[in-house]
């Protein structure tokens, strides 16, 4: 078989869906599906649609406009601040985007209406994660000044957190976004229909106890992904963590002394790592590396495989004295990062399957 590759079971991820989607139904929140890690493939959008979700999210044009193009239906969202030199192909490929600025909103206003259609805008605001986001004190005059845009639809505010500074979605900032919504809902006379929390962070908030107030959205990727929340990476109850495994094929195995000879600069990826002494071990090279994946979000599946390193093209193994014969192959299991990387490198072939899903594999509910 050909390796590197990906190998991807759609319907762990489906089952991760309908799961989440479910319960956070119950608490009156809806899920956008994010389609970013997966580069907006279609299989992967068609899961999730298939699954309940209400509607799709990607923060590149590019993965929308081919969803648009295999014929994917349903919303699509732009949860990345459209570029202007892209405002014609976000109006044109998007139902709805997220924004921060007053002339971005003009250029997509302008760009909708050369199209004759409206476009909707959610208003991120910023709540302490320091990404994108409106400050709180400008949120009404933001309001006021998008609402003049022709062919412009505000359907409401977001927030986003975890991503830069890793603060925690909690009842406070969640409170705070739910009287803003209440807020410009009394001073523009309208009810706003969005108000979304956040990611895959917000999940243990959202399915704890506690009121969730006008919280009515979250976009999630990773949970679905790889069935666990972000902040922790601890896994979420029923869902599975495997959906997806990465495999590597062996080039070299030898025996080599554990520490290096010679005076020691920097790697090709910065500083080179202390290695302790502990006399010759098995040491196994395999055909993939940093042009591939996160060679520090790899886990062998084999609990007996340590990683050492990597460079470029390859990963190093600490085999622990197991066998692994040229041309065999090993298995991985993947952190966010390292997915998001596999999926974009042309040099890792990516199989998908529909395989019945193993019960021994989901977290204990």
């Amino acid at each position: 078989m050909t390796a590197p590759r990906l190998e991807i079971d759609l319907s762990k991820i489906r089952h991760n869906a309908q799961v989440l989607v479910k319960k956070l139904a119950d608490r009156g929140i809806g899920v956008s599906g994010v389609t970013k890690a997966m580069l907006g493939n279609p299989l992967f959008a068609n899961t999730l649609l298939s699954a309940g979700i209400r509607g799709l999210a990607d923060s590149r044009v590019e993965d929308i406009e081919n969803m648009r193009k295999a014929g994917v239906d349903g919303q699509m969202e732009l949860i990345r601040s459209p570029m202007l030199s892209q405002a014609a192909r976000v109006v044109k490929s998007a139902n709805i985007s997220l924004n921060t600025e007053l002339e971005t909103i003009a250029a997509l206003s302008a760009a909708a209406c050369a199209q004759n259609c409206v476009h909707g805008i959610l208003l991120m605001v910023e709540l302490g994660d320091l990404r994108e986001g409106i400050m709180p004190s400008d949120l009404e005059d933001m309001v006021r000044r998008t609402l003049a845009f022709p062919n412009i639809r505000l359907d409401g505010i977001g927030t986003n957190l975890a991503c830069q500074n890793g603060v925690v979605p909690d009842a406070r900032n969640m409170g705070e976004l739910s009287a803003l919504a209440d807020a410009i809902d009394a001073t523009f006379d309208r009810t706003f229909p969005v108000v979304s929390g956040g990611n895959s962070a917000n999940l243990n908030w959202a399915l704890g106890e506690g009121k969730k107030g006008r919280i009515n959205n979250l976009r999630l990727g990773e949970a679905i992904l790889l069935g666990c929340e972000p902040l922790h990476r601890q896994p979420l109850d029923g869902l599975y963590a495997d959906a997806f495994v990465l495999v590597a094929e062996v080039i070299e195995c030898k025996t080599k002394p554990s520490q290096p000879t010679g005076t020691i600069g920097q790697t090709a990826f910065g500083s080179a790592k202390s290695a302790a002494n502990s006399g010759p071990i098995r040491q196994a090279l395999l055909a993939i590396g940093h042009a591939d994946t996160d060679p520090t979000g790899l886990a062998p599946i084999h609990q007996d495989l340590k990683v050492l390193g990597a460079s470029s093209d390859h990963l190093i193994l600490d085999t622990q004295d197991q066998t692994c014969p040229i041309g065999s192959e090993v298995a991985f299991s993947l952190n966010y990062s390292a997915l998001i990387h596999a999926m974009a490198s042309p040099f890792v072939t990516k199989q998908y399957h529909q395989n019945s899903a193993s019960r021994d594999s989901i977290a204990a509910a």
